[in-house]
């Protein structure tokens, strides 16, 4: 069993390869959107208390994070816990640090998944997907056999996310750089930090993420 922190800038893959844990590891992705997302069902006080501050159009506190975080490691998983989106501050890491710590547990590897700028601006605005299958395309790399038609399922129902242009990404990588990045360096100084190139093909970076977690094993 082995906790993982994935780091990285908004597109470098940390969803798909957490996915990927999930389904070769048994361990359980730990996202922060999706946990905020259940906790207005999961009729706990500290959903109800998320639930509460989300309705009145707020941000969450990091207290009610770590307390939804909390929640969820008391149900252990066979395979351990991926953190996606959490810690995104320094505050954050230090409050999840204690956290482990009171509940009898660790953090064994943080990877950050390295990317340049350049390409992952070119890898996401040239990105595009099927509305119908969910088929995913690319303009460069990976285009449509017919222009406009799915491979997969023949829609023509093909969109791209309103956040994937460059100027949009431009901002949220701004936001990475200012609050997230730091978090390299406090990792790196505790030496647990290890990196990855997140801009490998996919296969590759699943194989180098998994080198770094049988090391911990």
């Amino acid at each position: 069993m082995v906790n993982v922190i994935l780091l990285g800038p908004p597109g470098a893959g940390k969803g798909t390869q957490a996915k990927r844990l999930e389904e070769s590891r048994g361990m359980v992705q730990l996202s922060t959107g999706d946990m905020l997302r259940e906790a207005k069902t999961s009729g706990s006080e500290m959903g109800r208390r998320a639930a509460e501050v989300m309705d009145r159009g707020e941000l969450v506190t990091d207290e009610i994070v770590i307390g939804l975080i909390r929640e969820r490691l008391q149900s252990p998983a066979a395979g351990g816990f991926i953190f996606d989106g959490f810690p995104r501050t320094l505050k954050q890491a230090d409050a999840l640090g204690e956290l482990l710590a009171q509940m009898g547990q660790g953090l064994d590897a943080v990877i950050e998944m390295q990317v340049d700028d350049a390409a992952l601006v070119a890898r996401i605005t040239g990105r595009y997907s099927c509305g119908n299958c969910g088929a995913v395309y690319h303009d460069e790399t990976k285009p449509t056999k017919v222009e406009g038609v799915c491979d997969v399922c023949g829609s023509t129902d093909l969109r791209r996310r309103a956040d994937d242009t460059a100027e949009a990404l431009s901002k949220r990588l701004m936001e990475y750089y200012k609050k997230t990045s730091p978090l390299i360096g406090y990792y790196y100084a505790k030496g647990q930090l290890s990196t990855v190139d997140g801009l490998a093909e996919m296969d590759e970076v699943t194989a180098a993420i998994a080198k770094v977690l049988d090391k911990r094993d």
